[in-house]
């Protein structure tokens, strides 16, 4: 019989891991079995693989070393469905998971459906001496898949971009009058903060990846942050006044490969007769109709180049966990809006948009903090081993779940990286 303390930990998660489940699953549902295994570029999954994989998440890192009477759904799924895991095996190449037309669709969600069923039974039992990493596991778990409901997102919208027919997920979305306002900043004193968080040791349910710790002292200059996210009005300018000509405004490498990839405007950016119009998850839409919205799908190197051109800088990590410690996520655009693209900001003079939207292109390259140590075992693969070459992102989309963002949460991609949501905000 599990113990008082058990049931209500165990009840709680087990809610929250149906709920995150589910909407997986209702991200899915409007897409039909041949969008499933598109993969369009280097950097996407099927959506079939990214349910498949969540999946084998769960079986792996939960049932298989914690359920002991768990029986695998498929022996082939063990390292078929292995992403980057090097401890645990070898796994196919990402550039062929586009290839699995077997195992069916439905095969995957029988697996999601007998992962699921395993693990409400494993919360169900005494958990005994096992409890907290049982419970810490399903926690990373979740964080996981809504990782990948994210970067479902993404994957999508980029195969529908490249399909000829440019077809849109969702019908249009409504968007707000506003009333162009230049942008402000508010100035912060600087000094000794707190950066990154300790989670508390007796709460399994108090989660951090393990990159976001441990908390530690940062010495800030005053500084100062822009009150919302640049926009495409703002970027528009940038571009008229031939930004990706002038070598002078961008790093040697992004110069590299501006020229490379012959890049003339942000990733879903066309510019026809009537001129430029914008891809997104509602199909095309005018550069006039999204001009006070965020500009999104940048960069790092052009984030880096509108930022000189604009005679400001990106914020490091720091300084603007320092800003977002001060604002408020209740009224963020996340996934849960089904606006699915970045709103206009409203008009104040105080910090907006520090959450969702885009995420913000921070100045800081990503590295463990002092004292950082990656988890045991191959979940130390998670994050630790990606700490080159990659650059932090701060503050979620529009395209995050809403119970997945945090302050201390930290984001991380190349710097010619453009096809996940992020934009930019200005710093000096």
């Amino acid at each position: 019989m599990a113990t008082q303390t058990t049931t209500a930990a165990s009840t709680a998660l087990l809610a929250h891991y149906r709920t995150v489940r589910r909407a997986t699953l209702a991200f899915t549902a409007p897409l039909s079995p041949e969008d499933m295994m598109v993969q369009s570029c280097a950097d996407a999954s099927p959506i079939k693989w990214h349910l498949a994989h969540t999946s084998w998440f769960f079986e792996t890192f939960v049932l298989t070393p914690h359920a002991t009477a768990y029986k695998s759904f498929h022996p082939d799924f063990h390292w078929l469905f292995n992403s980057y895991y090097n401890a645990l095996g070898e796994m196919p190449a990402k550039n062929l998971r586009s290839s699995f037309s077997r195992p069916p669709l439905a095969d995957i969600l029988a697996y999601r459906a007998h992962v699921d069923q395993a693990v409400a039974q494993l919360l169900d039992d005494d958990l005994g001496s096992n409890e907290f990493d049982i419970l810490t596991r399903i926690t990373l778990g979740l964080e996981h898949e809504q990782q990948h409901l994210e970067l479902a997102a993404y994957d999508i919208k980029h195969a529908l971009f490249t399909n000829p027919l440019h077809p849109a997920y969702q019908p249009a979305f409504p968007l707000p009058t506003t009333n162009y306002q230049l942008p402000t900043f508010t100035a912060f004193d600087g000094g000794l903060v707190d950066i990154g968080v300790n989670p508390d040791p007796t709460d399994p349910l108090a989660f951090a990846f393990d990159n976001e710790t441990p908390q530690h002292k940062v010495f800030l200059q005053p500084f100062e942050l822009a009150n919302r996210l640049v926009t495409v009005r703002e970027y528009l300018a940038f571009v008229d006044d031939n930004g990706y000509s002038r070598p002078e405004l961008w790093l040697s490498e992004g110069w590299t490969v501006n020229r490379a990839e012959a890049w003339q405007a942000p990733l879903y950016w066309t510019r026809g007769h009537s001129g430029w119009k914008i891809f997104t998850l509602s199909g095309f839409r005018s550069v006039d109709e999204l001009v006070d919205s965020p500009v999104c799908h940048l960069s790092f190197f052009e984030a880096d180049a509108f930022a000189r051109w604009s005679g400001c800088r990106l914020p490091t990590e720091f300084e603007w966990e320092h800003a977002a410690s001060t604002a408020s996520a209740t009224t963020a655009n996340f996934l849960e809006s089904g606006h699915l693209h970045p709103a206009p900001a409203k008009p104040t003079s105080t910090l907006e948009q520090m959450y969702g939207d885009v995420w913000q292109w921070t100045a800081s390259p990503y590295t463990g903090y002092p004292g950082y140590k990656p988890l045991p075992g191959a979940l130390g693969e998670y994050n630790g081993k990606f700490m080159s070459s990659q650059i932090i992102l701060r503050g979620g989309s529009c395209v995050t779940p809403a119970t997945h963002i945090r302050p201390t949460y930290r984001n991380f991609f190349g710097p010619a990286t453009r096809w996940h949501f992020c934009g930019l905000r200005l710093a000096r």
